[in-house]
C-alpha cells in the first residue's frame, strides 16, 4: 500500500472486531479512532437499540451515513471503524472509494460471529434468531464488502492483536 492513507477504514459484519482491532491500530499510528456506532450514540444520546426501536432501521441508517461522512470529511487522518450495515448504503460505498481511504474488510464467517455477539443487548438485528440473521446478512453484504475493500483479511483464526498486526502491516506495506 505504501504511504498510510488518510483514513483506515475497518468494514466487516458485527463481531468481526473493527472497534477492538480499530482502537488498537489507531494507538498504533498515534491517530484518532472513531467508531460510527458511538459517534451516533454520542450525538443522539441514546443507545443503537434505543434508536432502533423506537425511530427504525430508516431513521438508525442516515444516522449511520452521517457519522461515516463526518469521519471522513474530517481532514485529519484516522482509523474509521465503520458499523456493519454501512455499506448497504451506496452513497456511504461511493465515499469509501475515496482515493485517500484504505478499506479494510475484517472478514469472519458467521458462526464465528454467532460466538461473539449472541449475548450481547446491543445488537438489535439479532433480537429474534442471531444464528439465521447473521447467515442472512453475511450473504447479502458480502459482495458489498467486497466491492468497497482494498485489502481482505480473514479474521476467523486470529485474535484482536494478530488482526491489528495484519492491518498495519497491510497498510504499510
Amino acid at each position: 500500500m505504501g504511504a498510510v492513507a488518510k483514513h483506515v477504514v475497518l468494514v466487516g459484519m458485527m463481531g468481526a472486531g473493527k472497534s477492538a482491532v480499530g482502537r488498537r491500530v489507531a494507538a498504533r499510528l498515534v491517530r484518532p479512532f472513531s467508531d460510527s456506532d458511538t459517534v451516533v450514540e454520542d450525538r443522539i444520546g441514546r443507545t443503537v437499540g434505543e434508536i432502533w426501536r423506537t425511530d427504525g432501521e430508516a431513521t438508525f441508517r442516515q444516522f449511520e451515513a452521517e457519522a461515516l461522512q463526518s469521519a471522513l470529511a474530517d481532514p485529519t487522518p484516522s482509523v474509521i471503524a465503520a458499523a456493519g450495515g454501512t455499506v448497504i448504503d451506496a452513497g456511504n460505498r461511493a465515499a469509501l472509494e475515496g482515493d485517500d481511504n484504505v478499506v479494510i474488510w475484517l472478514r469472519a464467517d458467521p458462526s464465528v460471529l454467532l460466538g461473539r455477539v449472541a449475548h450481547g443487548d446491543h445488537r438489535p438485528l439479532l433480537d429474534d434468531d442471531p444464528e439465521g440473521v447473521l447467515a442472512r446478512l453475511h450473504e447479502e453484504r458480502i459482495e458489498l464488502y467486497a466491492a468497497v475493500a482494498d485489502v481482505i483479511i480473514d479474521v476467523d483464526e486470529l485474535d484482536i492483536d494478530q488482526v491489528a498486526a495484519r492491518v498495519l502491516e497491510e497498510i504499510a506495506g
